[in-house]
């Protein structure tokens, strides 16, 4: 039993002291586990009961409510001068931003042709003209026989055919003279028809203006059978222009003519040029379903520094408020998690703020705050608010409460409060570190600032 190599009983000595070990090891390793597992419970669970929210102080200041659309700039008159006549371009005596005067020559077509049917058309008349001498003088020849005729019958020397010959001879020789004098009426129909179309070679400006556009060239043959081909734009005056625009239907309600309207174009991005709404057309524009209508503003262009065809992005104010309650609008989209749908501020109540910008966070619903303005906000006069029930929630004991309030206008950041339970100072909550109210990242999220 010395180490002896295969021996029963040393092998079963060192198998019953190794089991002991093993056993203490295993123990402790499953507690060491069981002990990670718990406290890592613990820190998560411990997070999610008490979540970390991002705040904003509800505070007193203005709200300026705006509708913002983009347009293009047109003159007030655009002429197209054509050509009634089909031909070769000869001259060109204008050309882009070339200043004319009505009934000035800015461009000739070739008149060759035109000049040979004016002489062609007074040949006509020439011929036309004799016509009607030579069957006048037969006419007369012819009624002299039957007057004769007439006078021999009543002697009865010729007899009666002889006499119905004569006075039939006589008045086909005055039809004649009648067909002549109408062949003649329609040469000298030709003659003039030839005659202005000669004169519409001459290309005439039918107003006083700008060439804004130039479609043709000298060399080049316009064809004006069907219709009249387009050979210069003239702007009329560039010193008044207007702004076509597409407003949605969801915004149109609130514009109204006379309102003051700025805008600015990307030519002079740091200048703002101001214009009023003349009209608001009811013919709607319809593209991929999207319903829009156009508000025509005027614009004085003093300076000429507008042109025609530049984008206009414009901003009209339609309400204003001073010194009143406002809340972010992340503030009335925010709800804790959990909150079940139709609890106050639960997701079947949400809904963008009223009076929001069209093209900031989409086009503002109308809901049942939308009203009709009356001239007065044209000039920034205060009114009534419109009226909407909506819910917020602020942090109390680091604990979210409920608060009913009454919203009014809004410019698609901030949103006027006008009644309930909100009072200033509170801290409104607008999201949680890490998610904003929308699910999305907290870093994505502009405007408010944790506290």
């Amino acid at each position: 039993m010395r180490n002896v190599p295969g021996s029963n009983l040393n092998v079963r000595s060192d198998t019953t002291l190794l089991k002991p070990l093993s056993r203490a090891r295993l123990i402790w390793l499953v507690a060491l586990a069981i002990a990670i597992l718990f406290v890592l419970y613990r820190c998560t669970a411990g997070g999610d009961d008490a979540p970390e929210y991002q705040t904003s102080v509800a505070e007193r200041g203005n709200v300026v409510s705006r509708v913002s659309t983009s347009g293009s700039l047109q003159a007030v008159v655009t002429v197209d001068v054509g050509s009634q006549v089909s031909g070769r371009v000869q001259e060109l005596y204008a050309d882009f931003n070339s200043t004319v005067k009505k009934g000035q020559k800015i461009a000739k077509i070739d008149p060759s042709l035109f000049e040979a049917s004016v002489i062609q058309a007074e040949a006509n008349v020439t011929a036309a003209r004799a016509n009607v001498t030579k069957l006048t003088v037969t006419a007369e020849d012819a009624e002299r026989q039957a007057k004769r005729a007439s006078e021999v019958y009543e002697q009865r020397l010729i007899s009666e055919t002889e006499r119905d010959n004569a006075v039939a001879t006589a008045r086909a020789a005055r039809a004649g003279v009648e067909q002549a004098v109408g062949q003649l009426a329609q040469a000298r129909a030709s003659l003039s028809q030839a005659q202005t179309n000669m004169r519409y070679t001459d290309i005439l400006s039918p107003t006083d203006g700008v060439v804004i556009s130039r479609a043709v060239n000298v060399g080049q043959t316009v064809a004006a059978s069907l219709q009249a081909p387009v050979i210069f734009t003239i702007a009329q005056d560039l010193r008044a222009m207007e702004v076509h625009t597409n407003v949605a239907e969801s915004d149109i309600g609130r514009l109204q003519k006379g309102m003051r309207v700025s805008f600015t174009v990307d030519a002079y991005p740091g200048e703002p040029f101001r214009g009023s709404i003349r009209d608001i057309r009811n013919a709607p524009q319809v593209v991929q379903n999207v319903v829009t209508y156009d508000a025509v503003i005027d614009v004085s262009n003093a300076e000429l520094k507008l042109k025609p065809g530049m984008t206009a992005t414009v901003s009209v104010v339609t309400d204003r408020r001073h010194d009143v309650l406002s809340v972010p609008n992340a503030a009335l989209r925010f709800r804790p998690e959990g909150t079940p749908a139709g609890a106050p501020g639960g997701g079947a109540q949400r809904e963008r703020a009223p009076g929001a910008q069209s093209g900031q966070g989409g086009q503002a619903e109308q809901g049942n705050w939308r009203r009709n303005r009356d001239a007065g906000a044209a000039n920034g006069d205060d009114g009534p608010p419109p009226v909407a029930k909506r819910s917020l929630y602020v942090l109390i004991n680091d604990k979210p409460v409920a608060r009913e309030v009454t919203t009014g206008i809004s410019d698609g950041r901030i949103t006027e409060i006008t009644g309930g339970d909100l009072k200033e100072g509170e801290q409104v909550i607008v999201g949680t570190v890490g998610q904003n109210s929308q699910g999305q990242r907290a870093g994505q999220q502009r405007g408010p600032r944790i506290l």
